[in-house]
């Protein structure tokens, strides 16, 4: 009996291989965890600090230690909270800590793949299609994807945004009829300083439509809080883009924070770059774009990750992101289905790319498949 009584009383056998590491459960409790500024602050921006809530793996260390110029490392307490410290091969863990991959340059590999420093017709600001242009902000994120097709700028220091000369071109060019603001990511500034750059754009009669990119509800749900959305939804129409990677990333937060915006009468569309070992595979994608659906946030493009240098492991072939449309088109609700997109290199634009549903062609007939192989005739009168 004594005995049994020791052993019951014996501490519980612990895994001693796996370092204790810090976490946000007490910080999660606190109304700070709630506050954006308080996040944005407490970003960790370091291999050490980084140490204290993932064990890094050898080749994460030495990538970091390599870094130099590279894209810089930052990721909110929040975004952190969501990756699984013990899998190095976590979806999210992938897309933003180092990995010496980067270093990697292949010969397809361009600084600028999109062209947009070419198009460049103000500090800022990039006129590439006839009607609309970009405007980039500036440089700095909350969270830095090791992906990013702006890696050139962002976190740099070396951006330049001329506003006067941008709004100057602007109403000088009345065929300018739909901005997109971008950076970096514009939702990290401040609630006065992004809404005057909306109202000097809104002050051009040509301007029509005015659109902004962003990562922010996804890594920093808690920055679209009830004054920001107040101030958005008086310049309507206006539309937000919203770059979600993996349904992990679908969160209470995240729900909570574009219900806001669609409450607001704010379009949401996403924007989903398709990245090998993380969300390449039908299933996945599928999944992620269903539930967006549920948030009121409508799948716009799936892009085929741009050749920017040091990012060859994340990128697929164009014939997965072909397998992932056939698996999403005729298989779940067209609302759920984006548009698949090559951003040409070199500054063509973006090129939509479809699986191939045309199984012949010829005067008053085209032969047809749906989604299941099953051939079809339609035929045209004269």
């Amino acid at each position: 009996m004594a005995q049994m009584l020791t052993n019951h009383l014996d501490p519980p056998a612990f895994n001693l291989s796996l370092p204790l590491l810090k976490n946000f459960a007490v910080e999660k409790l606190q109304p700070e965890w709630h506050d954006w500024k308080w996040q944005f602050r407490n970003r960790v921006t370091s291999l050490e600090a980084l140490k204290q809530f993932i064990p890094v793996t050898t080749e994460e260390e030495k990538a970091f230690q390599a870094a130099g110029k590279n894209l810089p490392f930052a990721i909110t307490p929040y975004y952190l909270d969501l990756i699984n410290p013990h899998d190095p091969q976590d979806a999210i863990r992938k897309t933003v800590i180092p990995r010496m991959a980067e270093f990697t340059t292949t010969a397809a590999e361009m600084v600028d793949p999109c062209g947009e420093d070419g198009s460049m017709v103000a500090p800022g600001l990039v006129h590439r299609y006839p009607d609309r242009v970009l405007f980039l902000v500036n440089e700095t994120c909350s969270v830095y994807c090791r992906y990013c097709t702006r890696s050139r700028l962002v976190g740099s220091g070396k951006h330049e945004v001329d506003f006067s000369a941008a709004y100057e071109y602007l109403r000088k060019h009345p065929e300018v009829r739909d901005v997109l603001i971008s950076g970096g990511d514009p939702l990290v500034m401040s609630d006065d300083k992004l809404e005057g750059i909306i109202q000097n754009l809104r002050a051009i009669p040509s301007i029509e439509i005015v659109r902004l990119g962003t990562k922010i509800p996804v890594v920093l749900p808690q920055r679209i809080t009830d004054e920001l959305v107040d101030r958005l939804k008086k310049y309507h129409p206006f539309f937000m883009s919203i770059h979600f990677l993996h349904p992990d990333e679908i969160t209470p937060e995240v729900e909570a924070a574009c219900n806001k915006l669609a409450d607001a009468g704010i379009p949401t569309f996403s924007q989903t770059v398709l990245l090998k070992g993380v969300n390449d595979d039908p299933a996945v994608m599928k999944t992620l774009m269903q539930k967006l659906l549920k948030l009121r946030v409508r799948p716009y493009y799936i892009y085929q990750c741009d050749p920017v240098q040091g990012t060859a492991h994340f990128r697929t072939s164009i014939a997965k992101g072909l397998e992932i449309m056939e698996h999403l088109r005729g298989h779940t609700t067209g609302y759920a289905i984006p548009t698949y997109v090559v951003d040409a290199p070199g500054g063509g634009g973006k090129i939509p790319v479809s699986p191939d549903y045309i199984v012949s062609r010829e005067p008053g007939k085209t032969v047809l498949r749906n989604y299941k192989g099953d051939v079809y005739e339609y035929l045209e009168e004269a």
